[in-house]
């Protein structure tokens, strides 16, 4: 079976991952003694690791203080102490990422700047939450939660390089990690399909995209890439082929609005494909799970299809100017044409993609 997809590229993909869990990791934490104590235990269990590859250590931020050059990430659990602004100030200066984590914000930055050590916004992680309330804020479940996504996503921004790394190290990292590759490869997708190439020439690209990033999600969540779970992940990137489908269907008799239909279709089918997959590694990435990523495919697809459908009965619902009424009835006539054909490529690309990913293993097993 000849794949759109580039197998080798997906196998080294699949290298630097596992190159990836076992890259070394040196991490501190540094306390501040007047630091809320529930703050303080909330940073410290969160960069607690049982992984061989990662070096914690945890300190208190008092005179023994001093910065290590060699860490990939530091992090103070910061209170009302006045020591806040220049400790971060001297791990910045030997090139280290430092996050100023805290439940005071507004009082541990108005201290730091008023010692001369203005803390960047961005490094300062506190939880987003709606409701104004008195610092420090309770770290009850909400706004733990609110805070392991804050930290997780100045991770996934600050540590570039060891981002992948540091989410299989540390679970608060997974979900911004997986969400931030998602955003990334749709934005991806959607500039490779306004490219003006040859058809079909975009797939193996848009799919390569999606496959890896199916492979990032899997990665952070801590699973192993052995043969058997990237047949699992073939099933969930074949499912990808249904948007791909569709767009080529859609153009077909929506010429005109082309230019919007493939874009939006990259960037829509490829971010529906990412999250469905972090739901279905969130709950267990069981068999069970693979047939729902499918099945939601499919239902998200047929409704592309149904509004493509009612679009092109009366074009000027989309309220575009110009010689939309020109094109009424030949969209009509096309869509009578091609709409139950994208509805069937939809059902037969969902039923193939078992057969996909079991070619795709099968190509795995013997290089």
């Amino acid at each position: 079976m000849q794949l759109p997809i580039d197998v080798k590229a997906l196998i080294d993909e699949m290298t630097d991952i596992e190159a990836a869990r076992n890259t070394p990791l040196s991490v501190s934490v540094f306390i501040d003694e007047a630091a809320p104590a529930d703050l303080a235990a909330h940073v410290r269990n969160a960069f607690a690791s049982t992984m061989p590859s990662v070096r914690m250590t945890v300190s208190y931020l008092d005179d023994t203080f001093m910065p290590h050059p060699t860490d990939d990430v530091a992090v103070i659990a910061a209170g009302e102490s006045a020591a806040i602004g220049p400790a971060a100030t001297a791990i910045r200066a030997v090139g280290v990422p430092v996050m100023v984590v805290t439940t005071l914000p507004t009082i541990v930055a108005q201290k730091a700047e008023g010692l001369g050590h203005a803390i960047p916004e961005g490094d300062l992680v506190s939880p987003e939450i709606e409701t104004a309330s008195e610092e420090p804020y309770a770290l009850d479940d909400e706004v733990r939660a609110a805070l392991d996504d804050r930290m997780g996503r100045w991770i996934v921004a600050a540590c570039h390089d060891k981002r992948l790394a540091l989410a299989i190290a540390f679970p608060f990292v997974r979900r911004p990690l997986a969400r931030d590759a998602v955003q990334t490869t749709s934005i991806q997708n959607v500039g490779i399909g306004l490219v003006p190439i040859l058809p079909g020439a975009d797939l193996p690209v848009m799919t390569l995209n999606q496959a890896k990033m199916v492979l990032q999600i899997a990665a952070a969540y801590g699973l192993a890439m052995d043969k058997d779970r990237f047949k699992e992940l073939g099933a969930c990137v074949g499912s990808a082929f249904v948007f791909r489908t569709l767009a080529r269907e859609l153009t077909e008799f929506l010429p005109i609005l082309g230019w919007i239909i493939k874009p939006g279709i990259a960037y829509g089918g490829t971010a529906a494909l990412g999250y469905a997959v972090i739901e279905y590694f969130e709950g267990g990435g069981d068999a069970t799970g693979v047939a729902a990523v499918l099945e939601r495919a499919t239902e998200k697809g047929t409704k592309i299809v149904s509004k493509a459908r009612s679009i092109a009965e009366d074009p000027s619902s989309l309220d575009i100017p110009g010689k939309v009424s020109n094109i009424v009835p030949i969209a009509r006539e096309k869509a009578a044409k091609y709409a139950p054909v994208a509805a069937d490529a939809i059902t037969d690309l969902a039923k193939g993609a078992a057969a996909i990913a079991s070619t795709i293993s099968t190509q795995v097993a013997a290089r």
